[in-house]
């Protein structure tokens, strides 16, 4: 068993779920997240896809207090970036093919389009029905 760990954007969460309920697999768990990654707080990164490109050119004329306290010597200020967290554990023979539909459907080729972690799971257990394993997560 496999856990698959998906960091993305806050919309792009109804299409992802369309597509992993479209391959079997409808079951997870979401969370609201904030973090950062390689953009350093800054402020384009923090916009959902919709925003336009002008919008951030614009923006890099005004720093963001995370980018200014970078380039300047003051305590980094953090900016953290809201995402999704969806979770899901699988069958070992089932990751590539949800791995590759997860980055089909959220690559958009800009900052912040996220992380995908796969972690595995030793055991499982429903509480309910006590079954245990590959029986516990489907």
């Amino acid at each position: 068993m496999k856990e698959i760990t998906a960091i993305i954007r806050r919309d792009k969460l109804p299409a992802t779920k369309k597509a992993l309920a479209d391959l079997g697999y409808p079951s997870l768990t979401i969370q609201s997240v904030e973090g950062r990654g390689k953009q350093r707080g800054a402020m384009c990164a923090e916009m959902d896809t919709e925003m336009p490109d002008s919008f951030c050119s614009a923006v890099k004329l005004h720093p963001t207090p995370s980018s200014y306290a970078l380039e300047h010597t003051l305590t980094k200020v953090a900016l953290y970036v809201p995402k999704r967290m969806l979770t899901v554990v699988v069958p070992d023979d089932v990751v590539s093919r949800l791995v590759k539909e997860i980055v089909k459907v959220n690559k958009t080729g800009k900052r912040g389009d996220g992380r995908i972690f796969v972690s595995t799971i030793e055991s499982a257990l429903r509480l309910r029905t006590g079954e245990t394993g590959g029986e516990a997560i489907i």
